[in-house]
């Protein structure tokens, strides 16, 4: 069973490459001390159908995007990372000797594997992670175990593979967005530790609520809602094909009616899912409230809808922006990458694994 570059891996510079539902996004950091750099970014639409609920069902049309976002980019970077979603990956936290070296531990986190994954562990990539010492036994140490059955990771390799690329890691998507929100703590009271944070990202046509506690991701459930939901409405309501509706739900133009009659019930209705996914996460944990709710995704970006959310639940809530402190190649359009930021998330935290 080839060991799958998970979790753990240094590598030469890679591009983030987040493939959603209906796009290809790309973004390329570059690092100096302690400042990052956006190097390149594009978004690239992707061929309607060829993803559906995170599951890539048209390689071909996913890697001819990607050849074209990574020309609209004009990166020359060629390795790259992509994320499985979270509902395609098991994990475990498991507890090890604390003396086995790293090649040790695989072997004998193989060996137990299969009481911990209900699949073949041929048809199984795994990889793990040590996170530091059992609590109360110094002997042990815990370990963060990661399975995604083969065909997810291998699908998304061959689509970056056809999009001229190397696949250099198959990440997570819950452990890039908790990548990317580090550097969104450091604008929070007291940099996010001791503190739940509660982000949703809101897709196209999934809501992905991860829950953080002390940065670490301690829940993560999808749901089906999206702002693909919007954008029929405004293409029912108005006579326009699917297209022009995106289209016009980004640049407006829209009759006076929209705001009050689509855009604003939409906007409760984001409110109302952010509530439901908090309900969930509560009846199935210790606790009973969060401190910060980080909005993420293109939904996000909606005028308001953070104000709306915060005055619903009474939650400080935010849009997620991870650019905030970086600086810009010159061929990167602020106005642009800023109203992109909170989709942008998972490209970031994939991104990132470029200075592990």
């Amino acid at each position: 069973m080839p060991p799958l570059p998970f979790l753990t891996k240094k590598t030469p510079r890679i591009i983030g490459l987040d493939i959603s539902t209906t796009a290809v996004k790309l973004l390329e950091l570059s690092k100096s001390g302690d400042q990052y750099r956006v190097e390149s970014y594009a978004v690239e639409p992707l061929p309607p159908n060829s993803v559906i609920e995170k599951n890539i069902s048209d390689v071909e049309g996913v890697g001819e995007a990607i050849k074209r976002v990574v020309k609209r980019s004009g990166t020359r970077t060629k390795h790259a990372a992509a994320a499985v979603a979270g509902s395609a990956v098991i994990t475990k936290v498991i507890s090890m000797p604390a003396n086995l070296g790293d090649a040790e531990m695989a072997s004998q986190i193989e060996v137990e594997a299969d009481q911990y994954i209900p699949y073949p562990l041929e048809e199984v990539n795994l990889d793990f992670e040590v996170i530091g010492p059992s609590e109360g036994n110094e002997e042990q140490v815990e370990v963060l175990l990661a399975a995604s059955r083969s065909e997810n990771v291998e699908i998304r390799a061959e689509a970056i593979e056809i999009g001229g690329l190397t696949p250099k890691v198959i990440d997570v998507e819950a452990y890039s967005m908790e990548n990317a929100c580090s550097l969104i703590a450091s604008q929070m009271p007291g940099g996010g530790m001791d503190a739940t944070i509660a982000v949703i990202d809101i897709g196209a046509t999934m809501t992905t609520l991860n829950v953080l506690h002390n940065l670490n991701t301690i829940y993560t459930r999808e749901q089906v809602f999206g702002g693909k939901q919007l954008t029929e409405e405004i293409q029912r309501r108005y006579g326009l094909s699917y297209e022009e509706a995106g289209m016009a739900k980004r640049q407006g133009g829209l009759p006076d009616n929209y705001l009050p009659e689509v855009l604003d019930p939409f906007k409760e209705a984001m409110a109302q899912q952010v509530s439901r996914s908090l309900q969930f996460f509560f009846s199935s944990s210790h606790y009973n409230t969060v401190d910060h709710i980080l909005l993420a995704g293109g939904s996000a970006s909606i005028a308001g809808v953070d104000e709306l959310v915060q005055e619903k639940l009474n939650v400080p809530t935010s849009v997620a922006n991870p650019f905030v402190n970086m600086t810009l190649a010159s061929k990167i359009k602020a106005q642009v990458l800023s109203n992109d930021a909170p989709a942008l998330m998972i490209a970031c935290g994939l991104a990132l694994r470029s200075f592990d």
